[in-house]
């Protein structure tokens, strides 16, 4: 199967980067276990505490602070249902913005779920959140807050100070999805409040398959797979060594590549070319912070399942949202709680660009745009 000549999905997955490529390649052809304690196993241990290192510099973390997984949804998993039991929680407070990892972790906690909405702009209400923990403080109760960073699917960015201000000085546990946001703004975990922070290795150009959930030590004792000690106990299983080397690797060089492309340039040239095919053009989470690098857009008629079967002949792939819904193409359920009424999400398209983007992407996907648009004008003249 021929690949797409042109990929706008980095926010599923970001290709991979040259020197992640030569970790994976360069640790595939070594042999043993990272707990062995001859000279085999210790030269993958050094592989692993290198990367654990890089990771860490990435998302403002001491060493010690990263333990690595085998996905952000794992880490997810374990700081929600891991965190829940070892702190007691009563409830788990969620937004209804969250991704789907968040939300089924939540539920299997087998605890009350508090949902807070989401503003039309995309943003969190603050205000419910603070009612939330007022009740929960009436009643003696304590609360684990799971909310994002950055949403996955509109690219909005959460008010992270007033969240970990709210939070943070309480007794409630903290723990922040931030797998869009890692690599691309700068996390400051070891100074910041949240307990728990989860980020994963694909969206930074290291494989799929290795992420990290990154703890503070009063949260060393959260737990979701026993094993046999790895991890310093806090996640068993032996170590993909291979995997997390390409992650340390990516973590060291993601920033630099990201930079280069110009990544918010090519998103402001996406915007105005959008604007210029389709002035009905409706952008979610407009006119909030969102992250450089999304675009998450609908055009009142032009169905998402249209248009990506028409980019997809071209070569170009996008999405309609979470590439984590089991292949599904529907509306979206953060759209939803932001308001948007289902004709509209159903026109949704997301557009997430990477450390590879040219402007030859963007002006690829932009022909390719106009030429569904006029054949949907096209169709709807005929009909008049």
């Amino acid at each position: 199967m021929t690949r797409p000549a042109i990929y706008l999905d980095h926010n599923a997955a970001s290709p991979l980067l040259p020197e992640a490529r030569d970790a994976l390649v360069g640790a595939l052809g070594m042999v043993g276990n990272p707990a062995s304690v001859h000279g085999h196993g210790r030269a993958l241990r050094n592989l692993i505490e290198t990367a654990r290192g890089q990771v860490a510099k990435l998302a403002g973390a001491e060493r010690k602070q990263v333990v690595f997984t085998g996905s952000a949804t794992e880490a997810i998993t374990q700081a929600i249902v891991g965190g829940a039991k070892t702190f007691a929680s009563d409830a788990v407070v969620v937004s209804a913005g969250e991704h789907t990892a968040v939300l089924k972790a939540a539920e299997a906690t087998g605890l009350p779920v508090l949902t807070v909405g989401l503003l039309a702009d995309g943003r969190i209400d603050m205000s419910q959140l603070a009612g939330f923990l007022a009740d929960a403080g009436a009643a003696n109760q304590t609360l684990l807050v799971a909310l994002h960073w950055v949403n996955n699917e509109t690219g909005v960015v959460q008010p992270i100070e007033r969240i970990n201000a709210l939070v943070g000085p309480t007794r409630h546990t903290l723990f922040i999805d931030a797998a869009q946001a890692f690599g691309k703004l700068p996390l400051e975990f070891a100074a910041s409040a949240p307990d728990m922070m989860a980020i994963g290795g694909h969206k930074i150009g290291a494989p799929a398959g290795v992420g990290a959930l990154l703890v503070k030590s009063h949260a060393d004792t959260v737990r979701l797979i026993p094993g046999g000690g790895q991890e310093q106990g806090r996640r068993g299983g032996t170590e993909a060594a291979a995997l997390i080397a390409a992650f340390g690797a990516a973590a060291q060089n993601f920033a630099g590549h990201y930079a280069s492309a110009n990544v918010n340039t090519l998103t402001s040239e996406l915007e105005a070319g959008l604007r210029a095919l389709a002035p009905d053009a409706v952008i979610f989470g407009e006119g909030v912070e969102r992250i450089g690098n999304v675009v998450d857009f609908a055009v009142p008629g032009v169905k998402s399942t249209v248009a990506m079967m028409g980019l997809d002949l071209d070569g170009i792939s996008v999405s309609s949202g979470s590439a984590c819904s089991s292949g599904k193409v529907g509306a979206s359920h953060v759209l939803a709680a932001m308001g948007v009424p289902t004709e509209l999400a159903e026109c949704a398209l997301r557009i997430s660009l990477g450390w590879n983007s040219t402007r030859d992407d963007i002006a690829a996907f932009l022909r390719g745009y106009q030429t569904i648009l006029n054949r949907q004008r096209g169709r709807q003249g005929k009909a008049a």
